[in-house]
């Protein structure tokens, strides 16, 4: 029992990293932006790329993450219920 708690904390530990390292992407995006200055064009193209491209992608790697931790921890239960 206690190998499957360790499991599902490393799991969600894992997940939350990887939420981290995405947002932490995008923060870096922004101060790139800011650095760069910015023209109202400027705005509108980036504008433009976040809601066809960036936002897609990072659902898309969000989702992946969360499908994952949650069929790991429903395996995780599975074999606790098992083997109780």
């Amino acid at each position: 029992m206690t190998f499957m708690i360790v499991f599902i904390a490393i799991i969600l530990v894992v997940a939350v990293v990887a939420t981290f390292i995405i947002l932490k992407q995008e923060e870096t995006k922004m101060k790139t932006y800011e650095e760069e200055g910015e023209t109202v064009k400027d705005e509108l193209k980036r504008s433009h790329e976040y809601e066809s491209s960036s936002l897609s992608k990072n659902v898309k790697n969000l989702s992946w993450i969360y499908a994952i931790v949650t069929i790991m921890s429903f395996v995780v239960l599975a074999i606790y219920i098992y083997y109780r």
